[in-house]
């Protein structure tokens, strides 16, 4: 039977993207609507913050650069305080594309018994669209392959960011999140807590603006802490699903904080893992 879902979140991570977060939050509040959109400002030297507000996002700002994985969990932890049932996570530098975020949702509303849909560049048929570099690719095959037979399931993109979560991944993801290059450890965190996921085709574009935190010469470094990551996961004990314990909070002492909200609403209780 088809669900459908009332509240989404467009969860959106942002460093120092001052050029291309206005424009990313603009293409979601037209192109996806029903989507609120809450940017998470991870420690910015810019004015990505202020750019994005203006934009008309609501932004949560983090009080030091805490890095990806730490931003993203952010995002998840406000999702599931504030009720929302389906949170969706869209790259500030303009790569995802927010028309496709139908097919996310659709994929998600069409079999009940998925919980992640990720957004792959590698299936759409007429190979079109960016894919990154030939170097890049081949570290992605590698991963595709190896969280393949982790998880028993065919991964083709396993390092896209571009996924959607229902509200079981959201508590998954709000107690127990991946830093540093979390995108493909994230895929075998799903699969050990039994909840499924799934790929669908999408086309991605160039960043607009800034640049990649994974150089060419952070590349090898990348490749073996990721291995490493995935290799220890498999052996991490886990919360239980139904365990909603509270996360240890950053208050008003530095906590970070949600503009636009009502004071009841403004303080997030960020986790470090």
């Amino acid at each position: 039977m088809k669900r459908s879902f009332a509240r989404k979140l467009a969860i959106v991570p942002a460093y120092n993207e001052e050029g291309a977060i206005a424009a990313t939050v603009a293409a979601l509040r037209a192109r996806a609507p029903d989507f609120d959109v809450l940017v998470i400002d991870d420690g910015s030297s810019d004015r990505t913050a202020a750019c994005a507000a203006q934009a008309g996002a609501r932004v949560l700002r983090m009080p030091f650069n805490v890095g990806i994985g730490g931003a993203v969990q952010g995002g998840y932890i406000y999702a599931r305080e504030h009720g929302y049932e389906v949170a969706v996570q869209v790259d500030g530098d303009g790569q995802h594309d927010p028309g496709e975020l139908a097919k996310l949702l659709a994929r998600l509303e069409e079999d009940p018994s998925l919980n992640m849909v990720t957004g792959s560049r590698f299936l759409a048929e007429d190979g079109e669209g960016y894919r990154s570099s030939a170097a890049r690719r081949v570290g992605i095959r590698i991963f595709a392959a190896a969280v393949s037979a982790i998880t028993g399931a065919r991964v083709t993109d396993p390092t896209s960011g571009f996924r959607m979560t229902d509200r079981a991944g959201i508590e998954l993801f709000a107690r127990d999140y991946p830093h540093d290059y979390p995108e493909v450890e994230a895929i075998v965190l799903m699969h050990a807590h039994r909840l499924r996921s799934a790929e669908v085709p999408v086309r991605m574009r160039p960043r607009t603006s800034g640049r990649s935190a994974i150089s060419a010469t952070r590349s090898v470094y990348y490749m073996v802490k990721v291995a490493l990551a995935i290799f220890v996961s498999l052996f991490r004990a886990r919360p239980e699903r139904g365990a909603m314990e509270a996360a240890p909070g950053v208050g008003a002492e530095g906590g970070a904080q949600a503009e636009g909200e009502a004071p009841a609403q403004e303080q997030l209780a960020v986790k470090a893992t």
